[in-house]
């Protein structure tokens, strides 16, 4: 086991992490901006080192920074959490050539599973179901088209490297192909390097599933169930769910499987997951995240299985310590994030927290890293934390969740807790009737 580990995070995930290894006896180096050295993680961890100024690209980004990190404390090995440096190869190899340990997957598999034409071309190998759509990037008008005839309208383009929607371009026709095309192309130029894009079919009305895995790269692996992450704003989740309440149980385990024996084939080392649009029965591989997802707590909660506890101790050349046929599903788990954001206008809110109170009780769990008297800044992601709830049931924890929704308090800065406890009375949130179209309808009808 590694006797201290660099966190190459913020926020929430850094202090995550930093519980995880105190809990494996391990010593804690926190890097962190100028801006961030009063950050929780920060004062909690053993050591600390400011790695450069406020704007990521010269400190949460900088490789040579976090290396010299690395030097400076001794650090075995590095969590990078999720964001940053999560899922860039590049930074991998850099580490495993200083002999010194990347907390996630293999720099190849990193680079696989990142390239999303490349993803769908394995995923098939794997036997895994994909969505409809080009074999790879599309280089010309006139290939697109001839690809969205034969698989039908509406098309999305899509930029083979990145996420977040950047990228991402919905044709409903031949006359929009186009645009689509041009536009996807430029938006990938600009936010990674290249522009390279390919097709798929839009599915009308399909739910956003996940399955997470995790393996240890000696050829064993397990999946730890499904997660429905269909509400969603501009590609972006702020609602997760688990198990995905649409599956049923022969559904959620025989696509667990198909995941848990690729993660196997691979012989992948690590957290991550599979994500899929699922619709009339049918799953489809959209990407796999090589990484911790923001939304892991709800896995944790229906399996009692500590994600990061694994990460780090298959990193370190562990087995798994645990089975498939050990893993075992109890209840239900929502999570919901809360963002710095006015819920109306999705405006970043940064700024001092004057009164902070998290909601407690029986089944509640927040993952957060403010406290009152925090000043969130400007230059990073808006989350506060993650309010996560499990009951019995789902109808149990949408309950919970009421309840702690109207227990949670944070003055001084706009956040989205508003927007969930509307959410909250919705017929279709309480019946769980929504697909990943829907939370953008419902915020246009309320404009």
């Amino acid at each position: 086991m590694f006797s201290k580990v660099l966190i190459a995070n913020r926020g929430e995930i850094a202090l995550r992490i930093l519980r995880a290894c105190k809990e494996l006896g391990i010593q804690t180096v926190a890097v962190h901006s100028t801006i961030d050295e009063n950050a929780m993680h920060v004062k909690l961890a053993d050591e600390s080192v400011c790695i450069g100024p406020n704007p990521a690209t010269e400190s949460y980004l900088n490789i040579p920074s976090i290396l010299a990190a690395c030097e400076i404390t001794g650090a075995e090995a590095v969590h990078p959490g999720y964001g940053f440096l999560s899922e860039n190869a590049r930074f991998a190899r850099i580490l495993e050539e200083h002999k010194i340990s990347f907390i996630g997957p293999s720099a190849e598999h990193i680079s696989i599973m990142g390239d999303k034409i490349e993803a769908k071309n394995t995923a098939l190998k794997l036997g895994i179901p994909c969505v409809p759509g080009s074999d790879g990037a599309v280089n010309s008008e006139s290939e697109a088209k001839k690809i969205a005839k034969e698989i039908g309208y509406p098309v999305l383009v899509k930029a083979a490297s990145g996420g977040g929607g950047r990228g991402m371009k919905l044709a409903m026709n031949e006359k929009e192909l186009d645009t689509a095309l041009a536009t996807a192309r430029s938006e990938a130029k600009a936010a990674f390097g290249h522009d390279a894009v390919y097709l798929e079919k839009y599915l009308l009305k399909p739910r956003h599933i996940e399955v997470q895995i995790i393996g240890d790269g000696k050829g064993n692996g397990v999946h730890l169930g499904t997660r429905d992450c269909s509400l969603q704003r501009r590609h972006q989740k702020i609602w997760e769910e688990a198990l995905a309440p649409s599956l049923s149980v022969e559904e959620t385990n025989k696509i667990g499987e198909i995941c848990a024996k690729a993660v196997r084939k691979l012989k992948y080392s690590g957290a991550g997951t599979f994500e899929f649009l699922y619709e009339n029965g049918e799953f489809y591989f959209i990407e796999m995240n090589t990484r911790l997802q923001v939304e892991h707590p709800v896995s944790e909660r229906i399996t009692n299985i500590d994600i990061v506890y694994e990460q780090i101790r298959v990193a370190a050349g562990e087995e798994l310590s645990i089975k498939q046929n050990e893993v075992t599903f109890w209840g239900h788990a929502i999570e919901v994030r809360i963002n710095a954001e006015d819920p109306e206008t999705f405006m970043p809110s940064p700024g001092l927290i004057k009164h902070y109170h998290p909601a407690g009780g029986v089944g509640v769990r927040v993952d957060a890293a403010v406290y009152q008297g925090y000043k969130i800044p400007p230059f990073y992601d808006s989350l506060i934390g993650k309010l996560i709830v499990h009951g019995r049931t789902r109808n149990e924890a949408i309950m919970r969740l009421r309840r702690a929704l109207d227990e949670f308090v944070v003055d001084g800065v706009k956040t989205t807790l508003p927007l969930f406890q509307r959410l909250i009375e919705e017929p279709e949130i309480i019946s769980g009737d929504y697909d990943i179209h829907w939370l953008e309808k419902y915020l246009a009808n309320k404009e």
